[in-house]
């Protein structure tokens, strides 16, 4: 019940539309994929249990879908609307997980962006929409984002929404083969009364 209450949904700004990640999406999503593989792997999380490997894209997609299910996670696809395209075309992925209610009220939130895409927006653009949705519509108290010190690309993301820096983590998440350290940003709901894409757009 709790996972039909929030899942899916669809968040819109502009051309970018964030929708929940689909089977049906395969064929695009690896293209993408493979092309951002060199721009991407440094960042890639991997499984210390087995080699590195990371389940497939079936794999994935349900595991997300039961953590919907579950009201634990929103696993989004980030597109965008092209003139020249049909429909809108896969640029990027992000994921709402790792949901706390009860008490904490917490989610933590992680993306990648086409590499062809990059320094438009879409990146801070889809995760104050993710974010707003989960402060506005959901309830929840905080967003945590945990990055690499050395991906200077997602460290500006943060720094244009005014999430706050709460410090080094060591070794804290296995990421190319290896235990990595990661830096924790974070927003409550009252530092955005206005919302995160509100303030975002305004200072554009």
């Amino acid at each position: 019940m709790w996972g039909q209450a929030i899942w899916p949904v669809t968040l819109e700004c502009g051309d970018l539309v964030l929708r929940p990640i689909k089977l049906r999406d395969k064929a695009e999503w690896t293209r993408v994929r493979a092309r951002n593989s060199a721009w991407l792997q440094p960042w890639e999380a991997s499984n210390p249990s087995s080699q590195g490997e990371l389940p497939s894209y079936g794999g994935m997609v349900r595991v997300l879908n039961r953590q919907a299910r579950e009201a634990s996670a929103l696993p989004f696809i980030i597109t965008e609307r092209v003139p020249s395209q049909r429909k809108p075309v896969i640029v990027g992925q992000l994921t709402v997980s790792s949901i706390m209610w009860g008490s904490a009220m917490s989610a933590t939130l992680g993306y990648w962006v086409d590499q062809g895409r990059a320094g438009r927006g879409i990146a801070p653009t889809a995760v104050a929409m993710a974010t707003d949705h989960c402060f506005r519509q959901l309830g929840l108290h905080r967003m945590e984002i945990n990055i690499r010190p050395e991906n200077a690309a997602s460290l500006r993301v943060v720094e244009k929404l005014g999430f706050r820096d709460e410090g080094l983590r060591p070794r804290y998440l296995h990421i190319n083969g290896a235990w990595a350290d990661h830096r924790s940003f974070a927003l409550t709901s009252e530092e955005v009364p206005e919302g995160v894409l509100q303030r975002w757009l305004a200072r554009r």
